[in-house]
């Protein structure tokens, strides 16, 4: 079974970077807040699901190659 997740930026100040992702660009309903310089996620509803888990994990990885972080972006497996 295929798991896909989107996500996009909503909001950032110098600490904290919020994205909306979900499993498709109309479900983009869940928010995870990234602290940067400690590159940790938090789900902000509090469910550490596969999901978020994937999120984030897309997220870091694409800092990783770019050293910036990411305006939005998708993860499929």
């Amino acid at each position: 079974m295929a798991a896909l997740v989107c996500f996009k930026k909503i909001a950032e100040d110098p600490h904290v970077i919020v994205y909306s992702f979900g499993e498709a660009p109309s479900e983009m309903t869940r928010h995870l807040t990234m602290d940067t310089s400690a590159r940790r996620s938090q789900p902000d509803d509090g469910d550490v699901d596969h999901l978020f888990l994937k999120a984030s994990r897309k997220i870091n990885s694409m800092y990783d190659q770019a050293s910036e972080w990411p305006e939005r972006g998708m993860s499929v497996s």
